[in-house]
């Protein structure tokens, strides 16, 4: 090979090079405007609005036999749909958390357990959960999120009413789409 073609091979490469890091920059500013644009989407267009509703005195067995597949939180909720707590799979995993005191699990904690089928929701929900209100952003959304450390939020009107449910996996799916 001639020392012409050497060269022209390596000016085609530094070419190819330059054209593929111009694209990757030119990409990386688009995700980044996309991403931006995420913080400014409406939170209704992302929450869930299919989500799994309880009342105080529903039974934890009513929880345990709902929260499966997708559902890992329960919006506890009155007659008139307003949100009076909130549980996650997190929640209920504390309640069933052994004592201290017992070093192996032992009649203690079989007791703790039978007990909890009588036991109702109401014991074991959060009762002021953390929210956001149906007319915020997702930028507010992830803020809250960042801020408090949790991963689900319930989406509340001006009444209490719960509309929907946020969850950081909903965010991250937006996020993917926008990135693609």
């Amino acid at each position: 090979m001639g020392e012409k073609s050497k060269s022209a091979k390596a000016k085609k490469i530094k070419i190819i090079h330059s054209k593929r890091r111009m694209l990757q920059l030119k990409k990386r500013e688009e995700m980044g405007h996309n991403i931006r644009y995420i913080s400014k989407v409406p939170v209704k267009l992302v929450m869930d609005r299919e989500f799994l509703t309880l009342h105080p005195e529903d039974s934890i067995s009513k929880l345990v036999n709902n929260l499966r597949d997708e559902e890992s939180s329960a919006v506890v909720v009155d007659e008139e749909g307003r949100l009076m707590g909130f549980v996650t799979m997190k929640d209920l995993l504390h309640f069933f958390e052994p004592p201290r005191r017992y070093s192996i699990v032992g009649v203690g904690l079989l007791k703790k357990y039978s007990l909890s089928h009588a036991s109702r929701v109401g014991d074991i929900m959060v009762r002021k959960p953390i929210t956001i209100h149906v007319d915020e952003d997702l930028g507010r959304a992830i803020k809250v999120m960042i801020e408090t450390g949790k991963h689900h939020l319930p989406v509340i009107d001006d009444e209490n009413r719960v509309h929907g449910v946020l969850e950081v996996k909903d965010i991250i799916r937006l996020i993917r789409i926008v990135s693609a």
